[in-house]
């Protein structure tokens, strides 16, 4: 496999990844879309990301996700179901891209959680984290302004992974080295 497109594959499982962190289905439902339509390589054994039913599946699941953001309160609750839903779909999503071919199970996985799920968790905490801020700073009120936004960039990134994988991942790697930074500087402070 030539190395532009180990760059790419490893651009679209990261890009996808760290989608997960605002929505939890937006991206699997993309991915299901990409792959179903043979617009994205994925590995053997994940051929069941390209079926109809997981389309369908994760369109429904997308949809209520979307709802769910925006009832005050309701939002903050799935913040702590996503955050562990979060990691494990990055997770899924980078172990059925990236391209590891007929390596063993453990490093395909173990690439899986440190390149998708732990890109997805940062994003998942530091939205968590506004979404948290912004319900003490409005009692609520503010919420669903952070909802649209983190729709549309689940929706952009997702759309955009599959479009300019590289550009896509740095930017948000970019972002989660960030939060990372502030979250670490936060707890050192005792802030949080």
């Amino acid at each position: 496999m030539p190395v532009s497109s180990i760059i790419t594959a490893v651009g679209l499982g990261i890009g996808l990844s760290a989608c997960c962190g605002f929505r939890v289905f937006i991206p699997l439902l993309v991915a299901a879309l990409g792959a179903y339509f043979h617009w994205i390589p994925v590995n053997a054994g994940m051929d069941w990301l390209g079926t109809l039913t997981a389309i369908t599946c994760f369109g429904t699941a997308a949809v209520l996700e979307i709802a769910a953001y925006y009832i005050a309160f309701i939002d903050n609750l799935l913040d702590t179901i996503a955050a562990p839903l979060a990691i494990i779909a990055g997770t899924v999503i980078a172990a059925s891209v990236l391209p590891v071919g007929e390596l063993d199970p453990m490093l395909k996985w173990g690439l899986g959680i440190l390149a998708g799920g732990a890109t997805a968790g940062t994003i998942q905490v530091g939205s968590g984290l506004l979404r948290l801020l912004s319900t003490k700073a409005t009692a609520g009120a503010g919420n669903s302004v952070i909802a649209t936004g983190e729709n549309l960039a689940a929706v952009i990134g997702a759309a955009g992974s599959l479009i300019l994988p590289v550009f896509v991942a740095l930017v948000l790697l970019t972002l989660c080295i960030y939060l990372g930074f502030r979250l670490l500087m936060k707890t050192g402070k005792g802030k949080i």
